[in-house]
This record gives structure tokens, sequence and C-alpha cells, in this order.
């Protein structure tokens, strides 16, 4: 019974693609300046409240409040 019926035949696979050239890791000078600018943004913006608030030699040296009172608590 199994010489009735042939199996299909499989289609020919496509050539495989040549790979993709990686691009060079080489920075320019600006793009190296403009990253640069760009952490120190983000180091002054994380730095946030805390590092407005100045204390020093004179003052107390208590626990300055530094966070904001919500509508839920104050904490």
């Amino acid at each position: 019974m199994g010489s009735i019926f042939k199996p299909p035949k499989m289609p020919q696979l496509p050539p495989v693609p040549a790979p993709i050239p990686a691009p060079s890791a080489e920075v320019s000078a600006e793009d190296v300046e403009r990253i640069a600018q760009e952490r120190a943004a983000v180091e002054r913006k994380r730095r946030g409240r805390k590092s407005t608030i100045l204390t020093g030699q004179l003052t107390e040296q208590a626990e300055a409040e530094i966070e904001k009172k919500t509508l839920l608590g104050s904490q």
C-alpha cells in the first residue's frame, strides 16, 4: 500500500544570505562630547533636591528635613 502514494518532495531551500558586517566601533569626537554632556545632565538631574540643602560646620548637625510632605502623610 505504501507504493501507491508517494510522499511529497521538499522544495529547495533558498540560499543563506551573507552576514551583515558589524558597524564600526569608532566614535567621532563630536559624539563623545555630546555623550559626555548628556551624561552630565543626567547626573545633575539625579542628584535632585538633596544636593540643594546646605549644611556646614556652623549649623547644627541634626538631620535635615529633605523629604517633601505629601497628601497622605509626611514620609
